[in-house]
């Protein structure tokens, strides 16, 4: 994989009318750009691609949430301008929670500004100053009258839907992890020893049943052949001093640990580039952070049932581990900062799985070339298909020392499990 010096992208999106016109719309999956005779005036931009920048500012640089709280808000916020969005249309699709009642005549762009808003001052009371302002500001460039006034009240109605379903969801629960001392079991990790994100995998998931719907299976046992092989290549490629490691390999695990740029840039341009309208976007997002969300809370789920340790205490404690392929190295540190919660299995491949398998599923096809980039890194990452990020995911953890590969397989399984189920059951077309 290929990198060059950082780049920004710029956001040149679909403008929509005051109605969402169906026709290419009213699709299962997105197989190819719209045609040009369908795009409206391109001038305008993409409300949903804006609302999710402000929410982006809002989830990350203001309130710094982690991202096992940043999927959840994202979730809301896109759940609520799609239900928003889709009722405006006529609800050509499975509502997630509810379609107001719509004449079709609403303004959009007054909707989706409307339940973005309501969701985002509802979860960070602290930035309502801020918000309202930014909020002011865009239905100010909104001609008034009915067309107006409907859209702000069904984005209102959305948002108040979606704010009401999550209350007493199990969010920033009093939940801990389990600390062990026995080899194999998980203790808080250097530098700073946290311990946190525990009532993950106990909320109440958006789409799947429950948090336990999909298990991961039982990890390597400490004295495998395949528990050696993880430690051994975490230890050789992972560490912080690595000579194995290549500079590509060292950008990548940077790279992908830049939440920013592996998640949120690379979903923006997609909805651009694939030429996706304003209700085929709130979708699409939807479709997106809402199942990310619960691939965390079935991840964390699942962390809580094995609580493994992580490779920095693994290879320092190698002594213990009862297998004669491992060796200790007390001294041993990782690239990248190790999260503070249990290893097994891998949150970031979760997550990554379940995107990519939904892109696949959205656009029809595997093949779709997109690009991110990282401040962390200072590089942009291109991938010509959505197997070929996740595969690089996949090593990148390892390459930052902070998971076995294993974790990384077993989590990206569980990911795709739950894009499929979601895509099965919810989102569907009903015209």
């Amino acid at each position: 994989m290929r990198s060059r010096p950082q780049s920004r992208h710029l956001i040149r999106s679909r403008a929509i009318p005051a109605t969402i016109a169906l026709g290419a719309v009213v699709v299962a999956t997105m197989t190819g750009p719209v045609p040009a005779a369908a795009v409206p005036d391109t001038a305008r931009a993409n409300p949903v691609i804006t609302w999710d920048l402000n929410a982006q500012t809002a989830i990350w640089d203001v309130a710094a949430q982690q991202p096992n709280e940043q999927v959840r808000s994202f979730a809301m916020v896109n759940g609520a301008v799609y239900d928003a969005l889709n009722a405006i249309a006529g609800a050509p699709y499975q509502p997630y929670l509810t379609a107001p009642p719509s004449s079709g005549t609403e303004s959009v762009d007054a909707a989706v500004a409307s339940a973005a808003h309501d969701v985002l001052a509802a979860l960070f009371p602290d930035q309502r100053e801020r918000l309202r302002a930014q909020y002011d500001a865009a239905l100010a460039t909104i001609r008034d009258g009915r067309s107006k006034q409907g859209g702000i009240r069904i984005g209102a109605r959305a948002a108040a839907a979606m704010v009401t379903a999550r209350q007493d969801d199990g969010a920033f629960g009093d939940q801990q992890w389990r600390h062990g001392t026995t080899p194999g079991q998980w203790r808080p990790t250097p530098p700073l020893f946290l311990s946190q994100g525990a009532w993950t995998g106990h909320m109440r998931p958006f789409l799947i049943p429950r948090a336990s719907t999909f298990r991961a299976p039982e990890p390597p046992r400490l004295t495998s052949s395949a528990y050696a092989r993880d430690l051994n290549e975490v230890k050789e490629f992972g560490s912080a001093t690595s000579t194995a490691r290549t500079q590509d390999q060292t950008e990548a695990a940077i790279w992908w640990h830049d939440r920013r740029s592996a998640s949120w840039e690379i979903k923006r341009q997609l909805a651009t580039t694939r030429q996706l309208d304003a209700l085929q976007t709130a979708r699409f997002f939807a479709m997106t952070d809402l199942i990310v969300a619960d691939s965390g809370v079935a991840c964390f789920s699942q962390k809580d049932v094995w609580s493994y340790w992580r490779p920095v205490t693994a290879i320092q404690l190698a002594g213990t581990d009862g297998n004669p392929r491992t060796t200790a190295d007390p001294g041993w540190q990782s690239l990248l900062v190790t999260p503070p919660f249990p290893e097994y299995p891998s949150g970031h491949a979760c997550g990554t799985g379940a995107r990519m398998s939904l892109y696949r599923h959205f656009f029809g096809r595997d093949d779709v070339t997109f690009s991110g980039s990282s401040a962390d890194s200072g590089t942009t990452r291109q991938f010509t298909s959505f197997a070929q990020a996740l595969d690089e995911l996949i090593g990148a953890r390892v390459w930052g020392g902070v998971h076995f590969r294993t974790a990384d397989v077993e989590g990206a399984k569980i990911g795709e499990e739950v894009s499929r189920y979601a895509i099965r059951h919810h989102f569907r077309p009903l015209k």
